[in-house]
């Protein structure tokens, strides 16, 4: 039954693990939004441009004084226009992954248009670095089948999805599961306007605290996301860099990146957390 599935079992014995995954959005969801016309406004862009003129920067000098190694999904047009950004990071010690090209919305996208998108993305990762990037993470954490068969076609793992605590297999695709509680945007993202105002990052501090420890109590996996240009203020980078030293010193959490917790999953023999097709309203039909 599902409820007696078996204990998860990490590397080296520990009994969780736990990932740092950044998304290097940057200008490009400005960008996608804007891209049948440009506003004479400066708040948002330049806001944004906040993670790649400082807060980039900030946060990858306190993953080298943990020590620690990151996820950094970084959309194509990102990389294009700073193209010392994916080798710097590769030489920093950090996991690179793909991130649509202009942080495509999947609703505004046609199929072909995403895999014009992801296979643009991966040349420009290969012409950068010279290596083929191994995972993906979508534009706002939405799927459709297509996209999955698309990274099934190009043997590429995805961070995008919800549907376990673990990592699991969905329609042949080894998937690192995300939570929207614990992503920076839903709490500290502020565009002015109508958006709500940002929460205390002293608040939300202590409940992913709270979250990283039950997970580790569950033997799970406590995935966080940031965003240069939201968490890479200096106040936020502390309370990062205290949260992740606590897990660092404990001495029982596996602290990985993306790539490499989707491969220990995919070498697992004797233990799928989930494999199934994705579910159609026909197959609720009698």
């Amino acid at each position: 039954m599902i409820w007696d599935a078996p204990t998860y079992r990490w590397p080296g014995g520990a009994r969780a693990a736990a990932c740092l995954s950044v998304d290097v959005d940057a200008l490009s969801p400005w960008l996608w939004q804007t891209r049948d016309g440009v506003p004479r406004t400066l708040a948002v862009p330049e806001h944004r441009q906040y993670g790649m003129r400082r807060g980039l920067a900030r946060m990858v000098d306190m993953l080298d004084r943990l020590p620690l190694r990151g996820s950094f999904f970084v959309p194509g047009v990102v990389a294009e226009e700073n193209p010392d950004l994916l080798p710097g990071l590769l030489a920093r010690g950090h996991e690179i992954g793909l991130h649509g090209y202009f942080h495509e919305i999947v609703a505004d996208i046609t199929d072909a248009q995403f895999t014009e998108a992801l296979e643009r993305s991966i040349a420009l990762f290969e012409a950068q670095t010279g290596q083929r990037p191994a995972g993906f993470r979508s534009p706002a954490w939405e799927m459709t089948p297509h996209m999955l068969a698309e990274l099934r076609r190009l043997d590429l793992w995805d961070s995008s999805l919800m549907g376990h605590d673990l990592p699991y297999r969905i329609d042949g695709v080894t998937e690192v599961p995300v939570r929207w509680d614990n992503d920076d945007a839903i709490f500290f993202k502020f565009l002015g306007g109508a958006d709500r105002v940002p929460r205390s990052h002293l608040e939300i501090g202590t409940m992913w605290q709270d979250e990283a420890e039950a997970q580790i109590d569950d033997g799970g996996l406590f995935m966080l996301t940031v965003h240069d240009w939201i968490s890479g203020r200096a106040a936020r980078v502390r309370m990062l860099e205290g949260l992740w030293r606590g897990l660092v010193e404990r001495g029982d959490v596996w602290i990985a990146t993306c790539g490499e917790i989707a491969a220990h999953h995919a070498g697992r023999s004797g233990f799928e957390t989930a494999t199934a097709p994705i579910p159609s309203v026909r197959d609720r039909t009698p």
